[in-house]
């Protein structure tokens, strides 16, 4: 089998050759910048942002994965061949670290560490008791697939209690399962810190805005790691202004990075990390390939495909 890559740039390439050879010996790896010359050669692709029209010029490609979770850089080719399976990179090791990713942000969010951090910059000294422990603090979880599951989990053995929201019941012991449109509302109005995971789909752009804000308890926390164009920022400063919440990290923006000129730089109640929360190893990324290669070699479904209907 043969696998062309566009993740990392050339200079990657050495080092996915070297894990495939480790992972699936039998699979050839080609850079995408330096294609073969009989195209028909290669069965998948894995890309980050391929160009437009370049997927289909493999007419014998299997399947094509992508280097991170979301599949949004690959939907935006218009000749996109319309029946190829496209898989969304979901590891263990993208699991972890979303869960350990949204503990960081729930904790640095209950303790305040907007306020400390806006101490330190200007050289204060006072001290201040952030009024919650865990058990006291209901975090919401906007989207309960792969990563939000991996992240309840994590966050009720610390201590808090969980509950999630999605489009279908799901079953996580211990987290109070909310579904539909009907229950949004209900699910939202007990969520003092809501973490958002959604996938991107037009239903999910702009969901984060003044509307859903007003039905959180007053003061509550916002932890967005789902996709910067879920989030309406203007929204979201007028929300933090009010007090209606009472401070946000954000993981995503629109665009990325933010202008220089935007509020988020420099709001006191804001915390900003560089998209970072589950950007899984070049490893993991290999063995994933390679284990969904098996699946589609074997004639199994291939996990974590993306679905063109729902739109995740």
């Amino acid at each position: 089998m043969h696998l062309i890559i566009k993740s990392g740039g050339s200079a990657a390439i050495p080092e996915w050759t070297a894990l495939f050879a480790e992972f699936a010996p039998h699979v050839v790896v080609h850079d995408w910048n330096r294609p073969p010359a009989d195209r028909s050669l290669v069965d998948f692709a894995m890309v980050w942002e391929p160009e437009t029209g370049a997927l289909a010029r493999y007419p014998q490609l299997k399947a094509i994965f992508s280097s991170a979770a979301g599949v949004d850089h690959i939907l935006a080719d218009s000749e996109l061949p319309p029946a190829l399976p496209i898989v969304r990179m979901v590891t263990g090791e993208s699991q972890q670290r979303m869960a350990e990713f949204c503990l960081m942000a729930t904790l640095m969010l209950q303790k305040n560490m907007p306020r400390a951090l806006a101490q330190h910059r200007q050289q204060q000294w006072i001290e201040f008791n952030p009024p919650h422990v865990a058990s006291e603090l209901r975090v919401g979880i906007l989207g309960l697939g792969t990563l939000g599951a991996a992240a309840a989990q994590m966050l009720r053995a610390v201590g808090y209690p969980v509950q999630g929201w999605s489009q279908t019941r799901k079953q996580i012991e211990g987290v109070t399962s909310y579904c539909g449109q009907e229950e949004q509302a209900a699910f939202l109005r007990s969520s003092q810190v809501l973490i958002c995971l959604l996938p991107d789909t037009p239903a999910t752009r702009g969901i984060l805005n003044a509307q859903l804000f007003a039905h959180l308890p007053a003061g509550a926390q916002l932890v967005n790691a789902g996709r910067g164009t879920q989030l309406h920022s203007a929204d979201l400063v007028a929300a933090l202004d009010s007090g209606q919440l009472g401070g946000a990290l954000l993981d995503v923006t629109e665009p990325e990075p933010l202008p220089a000129d935007s509020p988020l730089w420099t709001h006191p109640r804001v915390i900003l990390t560089p998209h970072i929360a589950a950007s899984a190893s070049r490893r993991a990324k290999a063995r994933q390939v390679a284990l969904s290669m098996a699946q589609w070699q074997a004639g199994q479904a291939l996990d974590n495909c993306f679905d063109r209907v729902r739109g995740y």
